[in-house]
């Protein structure tokens, strides 16, 4: 199953358990991946790209999102 939902910079921040501001330092450093969808020049990322962007990002090993 696919998890479309889109997710704000405040999404990722309580999924992986940082400040929404790191997040987007990690965006503004090309840390993240690209946004899946651009809304009034806000991004948006669905649920899936970020859970893989999670597990594959460095420095994880092996911790569950």
């Amino acid at each position: 199953m696919t998890d479309r939902r889109l997710w704000s910079y405040r999404d990722i921040a309580a999924h992986i358990k940082v400040q929404p501001d790191t997040v987007r330092s990690y965006r503004k450093h090309g840390l993240l991946p690209p946004p899946d969808h651009v809304e009034s020049g806000k991004p948006y990322w669905y649920a899936d790209t970020i859970r893989v962007w999670v597990a594959n990002r460095p420095g994880n090993r092996g911790r569950r999102s």
